[in-house]
């Protein structure tokens, strides 16, 4: 039986930079009465906030909630608030080393990108993300901009030998994920393992880019059982079906255990 159902954010649960919409936030809402939630993706904490946290209704099963911010390179859970339980952050070398190659990657592609909107490298502590066209590009610019991620494959193949022993990974619509090696998706699950003690095949995963160079495929490389989503409406049908299978009986479902 499925106890953890794990989920990641941008393009799965919202939009692309998006908030939850009311629909979605009351699926969760309803969705943790009857198993418990984990949320991964490659957005920094203040995302997960502003998308997600600011969304979810005031009585929500907060205890039931594992957060995994930058790829599963952080990870938060809720003791009356909501409390940082590891960060794996870059050292400055490392920093500005990746950024340099981040640039490099760029310019020897050749890609033009004619208008960007806001910053395109952001340093989110323990993954550098690229943005293509910019932190606060238009969902309606970026998602037409690469939907079959070729742009993004034809950087990636510079990026890599220049910092091989760091982890690539396309999210989100136009963006570049840059984590520690062997850091990704698959450590986020292999965290909530050790954390709340589930096994694999407890887990169920929900994504929108789970195929070989997206950011959500090492969950599905790892063992667990993972459903493929175009969207968000995808998302909320399968929330849907996964609520209408448990049943409406609330009371056995527990805060997950916490590993010693």
């Amino acid at each position: 039986m499925k106890k953890l159902f794990v989920f990641d954010l941008d393009g799965t649960l919202a939009r692309s930079k998006s908030s939850l919409t009311d629909e979605m936030a009351e699926l969760l809402h309803d969705l943790l009465l009857v198993m418990n939630v984990a949320v991964m993706s490659g957005g920094s904490w203040d995302q997960f906030e502003k998308q997600l946290l600011s969304r979810l209704p005031s009585d929500v099963r907060f205890e039931n909630l594992s957060l995994l911010p930058t790829c599963g390179t952080a990870f938060y859970r809720y003791e009356g608030r909501w409390i940082k339980v590891y960060s794996e952050d870059f050292s400055q070398e490392e920093r500005e080393r990746i950024i340099a190659a981040l640039q490099r990657a760029l310019q020897e592609s050749g890609i033009t990108v004619h208008k960007v909107w806001g910053e395109q490298i952001e340093d989110r502590g323990s993954q550098i993300t690229l943005s293509l066209l910019g932190q606060e590009a238009p969902l309606s610019e970026k998602e037409d901009w690469d939907k079959d991620f070729s742009k993004r494959r034809k950087i990636t193949e510079i990026l890599e030998p220049l910092i091989p022993t760091l982890s690539v990974n396309m999210g989100g619509t136009t963006s570049i994920d840059v984590t520690k090696p062997g850091i990704n998706k698959a450590y986020g699950i292999k965290k909530l393992q050790e954390q709340l003690g589930y096994s694999l095949k407890e887990m169920l995963f929900a994504g929108d880019a789970i195929f070989v160079g997206g950011n959500d495929y090492p969950v599905q490389d790892v063992g667990v059982d993972s459903i493929l989503v175009r969207d968000p409406d995808e998302t909320a049908r399968v929330i849907q079906t996964v609520i209408a299978c448990l049943g409406d009986d609330t009371t056995q479902i527990t805060s997950p255990g916490r590993a010693t």
